[in-house]
């Protein structure tokens, strides 16, 4: 009788585990194994993998960004769009911007200089068409920096921000004048430019004046030349879209949602 009453005892346990290990929507009535905080994943309500919740550790962080994974390279980010605008056709190559963003900054300048040279030239060609003239006479211009289209090039090929110690770090500051001469606009050595980013530097504009801009950096900006209210040349120094939001000063330098 004892032996009965422990036998039947161990049955009701075993079937009572079984039973409490199930999900109500299990079917098969299979157990399923449960969660720990030492499984690498994230199961039970763990808030991260296998931290958070009501039973493992705390996270150390489950407000911040996430960067646990594999990720793959998307884009340099150096100078963020050059790849992209001044994109060309190459042999072999289904696409510039994947193989630059895989190519290592010192071998870009002899990849992809003389592409980015040639799409930067024949930019101008379509605009000259659209305006109605001679695609030899709608030339790229030394720009606000005083660089040719081969010095601008090659300069943006390698995509890796310079280092000014001695200078403000900007993408470009078009309103220095070190010497005084009251020239801001004017190629003479007073702009700083290049010498890294700062978090508020709108850098696609920035890439659109160097394309663009000439040596006053306004040559295409949507004049209206004959005062009839209606632009004559198109608007190519800026993609319209300003710089709002306050960005956080410490890594990963987000800001809120606009």
């Amino acid at each position: 009788m004892i032996f009965k009453k422990f036998k039947y005892s161990i049955l009701t346990l075993l079937a009572a585990t079984v039973l409490m290990a199930c999900n109500n929507d299990d079917m098969d009535m299979e157990p399923m194994a449960m969660a720990t905080c030492s499984d690498g994943i994230m199961n039970g309500d763990e808030e991260g993998v296998d931290c958070g919740g009501s039973v493992c550790e705390p996270c150390a962080d489950s407000t911040g960004p996430d960067f646990t994974g594999t990720f793959a390279q998307a884009d340099h980010m150096g100078r963020p769009g050059i790849n992209t605008t001044l994109s060309f056709d190459m042999d072999g190559m289904p696409s510039v911007k994947d193989a630059h963003n895989v190519t290592i900054p010192s071998e870009m300048t002899a990849s992809f200089q003389a592409g980015f040279q040639a799409r930067l030239e024949q930019y101008h060609d379509v605009y000259a068409n659209k305006l109605g003239l001679d695609p030899m006479d709608v030339n790229y211009e030394n720009n606000i920096l005083g660089l040719d289209a081969a010095t601008l090039t090659t300069v943006l090929a390698a995509d890796a921000l310079d280092v000014a110690p001695d200078a403000p770090t900007t993408y470009f500051d078009p309103g220095t004048d070190a010497d005084n001469d009251g020239n801001i606009l004017v190629p003479d050595g007073d702009e700083v430019a290049l010498t890294g980013r700062a978090l508020q530097d709108d850098i696609i504009d920035v890439s659109l004046i160097l394309f663009f801009g000439g040596m006053n950096g306004d040559r295409f900006s949507g004049q209206d030349l004959d005062n009839d209210g209606m632009a004559d040349l198109p608007r190519l120094t800026s993609d319209g879209v300003g710089l709002t939001a306050t960005i956080n000063s410490e890594f990963p330098y987000l800001s809120a949602p606009e």
